[in-house]
């Protein structure tokens, strides 16, 4: 875990080394409707130009994650971890609030270290429910839903990215998930029904939509009534300096679109969303400024646990 994509304009590569790469569920072309507001939940950069650097970044990780060579950590290779470990031999996952049962469960290949939190550890999951992850990256978190699901329910994974809804689905096929899938799509226009879904989780992903109110009105559609979020997420506890917002490799670090969180509960109850919470996790700030060269940013941004329901009909 903790990998860490370059931005120069040559090779792309990977070293753990506790830096950290995010995740984007593409925006669709039209730009939908307007948060009622006026904050905008983009950079100054140009949407289409943070879309597509993002998602090349994307899709070098899940081409590279397949290199047995370029998937080590701790050095003794992946198939003695789940997830990359610091100085200490300490696993990331568990930083971020996995147990170490959780970071052994998955499939081989499913934790590539693209999160900043549990959402598993607020999304209280029953038996039978319909699950929902937004930027399912190889699968990590949808199987550890199916796990709590005792193989009856569902949990669907949507990302953007070909190359990882590919392993995703070898993951879950590796693993005999039967109650899993994973579907190409985008969190701003989610490819499922409207009110079929019980709990939507996500992790890390939602800070990278230049579309925020989008894919927060989406998710609201989708929810039955009742329904719930359970996201970790990155968020900003006061304004990022222009100079950290407009840098594309910040923004892939999961940081420079970290949306403040006055801002995050606006959008949420815009969107209809009742009984929303914001929790920050100051412990969190440490470990941020290790995903980047500039080790002020965690005073800026913070890793949070946030909850919200759709309202009963």
């Amino acid at each position: 875990m903790g990998s860490r994509v370059n931005s120069g304009a040559g090779a792309v590569t990977l070293g753990f080394r506790g830096a950290k790469t995010c995740v984007l569920s593409r925006p669709s072309a039209s730009a939908g409707l307007k948060s009622k507001t006026n904050m905008s939940s983009s950079t100054q950069l140009d949407s289409d130009k943070i879309r597509d650097y993002v998602r090349e970044r994307y899709g070098a990780i899940a081409t590279q994650a397949n290199d047995p060579a370029a998937s080590g950590c701790c050095g003794s290779g992946a198939a003695s971890s789940s997830s990359c470990c610091d100085a200490s031999g300490q696993a990331y996952g568990e930083k971020l609030g996995y147990t170490a049962e959780q970071l052994a469960a998955a499939p081989a290949g499913a934790d590539l270290g693209l999160g900043c939190g549990n959402p598993l550890a607020i999304a209280s999951i029953k038996p039978g429910e319909t699950v929902l992850d937004l930027g399912s990256g190889a699968g990590f978190d949808c199987f550890l839903a199916a796990r709590q699901l005792q193989g009856s329910g569902r949990a669907i994974g949507v990302d953007m990215t070909p190359a990882m809804v590919s392993k995703a689905r070898a993951n879950a096929k590796k693993g005999g998930y039967a109650n899993v899938e994973f579907r190409l799509g985008e969190i701003e226009a989610l490819p499922v029904a409207d009110a079929s879904v019980d709990l939507i989780m996500s992790n890390c992903v939602i800070n990278l939509s230049p579309e925020k109110p989008r894919v927060l009105r989406e998710a609201f559609r989708v929810l039955r009534p009742g329904g719930r979020l359970a996201i970790a997420d990155i968020v900003a506890t006061q304004p990022l300096p222009a100079k950290v917002r407009e840098k594309l490799d910040l923004i892939g670090a999961c940081v420079a679109g970290a949306a403040l969180v006055s801002h995050l509960k606006t959008w949420l109850a815009e969107a209809g969303f009742r009984q929303i919470e914001i929790k920050p996790r100051e412990v969190s700030r440490a470990l941020i400024n290790e995903w980047t060269e500039d080790t002020s940013v965690g005073d800026f941004v913070v890793s949070a646990l946030i909850t919200a329901t759709k309202p009963q009909a």
